[in-house]
């Protein structure tokens, strides 16, 4: 198998230092840590210039990231509607070495693969499809703040992912790095908005991945909202400790720590993501005082499926995540190939709901296009009514009766 070269310092994400691994590990950046015999397999396969701390240093995750055609095909057997796509695909391609170590690399249908390597169908567009479903723009009072519900607001504070999801509902801004050296003068005016709304009292940083930026940058946005007396709570939402688990280091949560209370969002998709480096990363975030919210999307051929699903949200438990929303999948043009029917998602939510914990079932969300917010669907549990009395059907499909005033029910 032809060997990866490693990338020089040509591109430099967010988050890149100056220093050299050495100097990144002396300072706590690079934890020490044992590779998983998958991950040294494939590092010794595809980098065998690379060592086992550049392979934990999560900068050289970054700067390795697999972004073309050739990358890939050197890793994974291209299929026929794989090959197509990758020459016009409009999404920028971004895989971090990490990540890419968990797809098979023989089969198509593997569901990893499936969620970041493009294919035929995006070209499929429907009319029902929008380029911004969720409205985030028509909600937007200045630049990289959408202001929806009235008492929070998401803070998007980069376009840059170290890996992208095919179905991603920001496809149109992910990944473009437009106004790069910006940031600042953006932040600014969000954070001047944020402060004259005394309403604002939950903060949630998202993008693009806010884990991608250094340190420095997230003390000093941190910093800036933790002086805000009315914002009691922040959050960050990021699929780092899925896609780039290296970044979750002793300096990154020790620093994190000190913004409590902090909570975090981490989009998980399937229990093949659960591998020792993502639950080593989850417990030390956990460690810090960190409580871990789940999102996960709902797709088609990927983990439409309640035994799948039930794996994963078992597994989030065990290292003290908690799953929290099931999205159906936002109608982003090219992604039909990912939506189930609704049906689906209630039909698997009502198959959790009594067979397993109550809190490993997770809210079943639709995110309504054109900005109507998030309503969460349940299934029908209320089958009618008998005089004072509610007819319920549980998760054994059995019928009961509930007195729903204080006067007694007729027999």
């Amino acid at each position: 198998m032809q060997q990866l070269s490693l990338m020089d310092d040509e591109e430099k994400p967010p988050g890149s230092p100056s220093g050299s691994v050495v100097e990144e590990q002396q300072r706590g950046m690079v934890r020490p840590r044992a590779l998983s015999p998958r991950s040294e397999s494939f590092l010794r396969e595809f980098f065998p210039e690379a060592t086992i701390n550049d392979w934990n240093n999560w900068h050289w995750q970054l700067r390795n990231r697999i972004k073309d055609f050739s990358s890939l095909s050197r890793i994974i057997q291209l299929s026929a509607e794989e090959k197509a796509q990758l020459s016009s695909h409009s999404m920028p391609l971004s895989i971090t070495p990490y990540y890419t170590s968990l797809l098979d690399r023989w089969n198509p249908d593997d569901p990893l693969r499936k969620t970041v390597v493009p294919v035929s169908e995006e070209n499929n567009i429907l009319p029902e499809e929008m380029v911004d479903p969720l409205g985030e723009h028509s909600n937007s009072p200045c630049d990289s703040l959408v202001h929806r519900y009235p008492d929070r607001v998401l803070f998007l504070v980069t376009d840059f992912c170290s890996t992208y999801c095919r179905y991603c509902t920001r496809s149109r801004l992910v990944g473009r790095r437009l106004d790069t050296f910006l940031w600042r003068e953006r932040w600014e005016r969000a954070l001047s908005y944020i402060e004259t709304h005394t309403e604002i009292r939950d903060v949630l940083i998202s993008g693009g991945d806010p884990l991608t930026l250094s340190e420095e940058k997230l003390f000093w946005l941190l910093n800036r909202l933790r002086k805000i007396p009315h914002v009691e709570v922040i959050r960050i939402g990021t699929k780092a400790p899925v896609v780039l688990p290296q970044r979750i280091t002793p300096v990154l949560t020790s620093m994190l720590k000190m913004f409590h209370p902090l909570w975090m969002s981490i989009h998980f998709t399937h229990p093949k993501e659960l591998t020792p480096e993502t639950i080593e990363a989850c417990n030390q975030i956990a460690d810090a005082g960190i409580p871990m919210l789940s999102q996960t999307v709902l797709l088609a051929g990927v983990n439409d499926n309640v035994e799948v699903l039930k794996r994963l949200f078992h597994g989030l438990l065990k290292i003290r995540v908690k799953p929290y929303h099931l999205y159906q999948c936002d109608p982003v043009p090219g992604t039909s190939h990912f939506r189930t029917p609704v049906e689906k998602g209630l039909e698997i939510v009502s198959s959790l709901q009594g067979f397993t914990s109550g809190f490993a079932v997770p809210n079943f969300v639709i995110d309504v296009p054109g900005g109507g917010g998030k309503i969460p669907l349940f299934p029908n549990r209320i089958l009618g009514r008998d005089g004072n009395c509610l007819i319920l059907n549980n998760f054994e499909e059995k019928q009961l009766r509930y007195p729903d005033i204080t006067t007694p029910c007729k027999n």
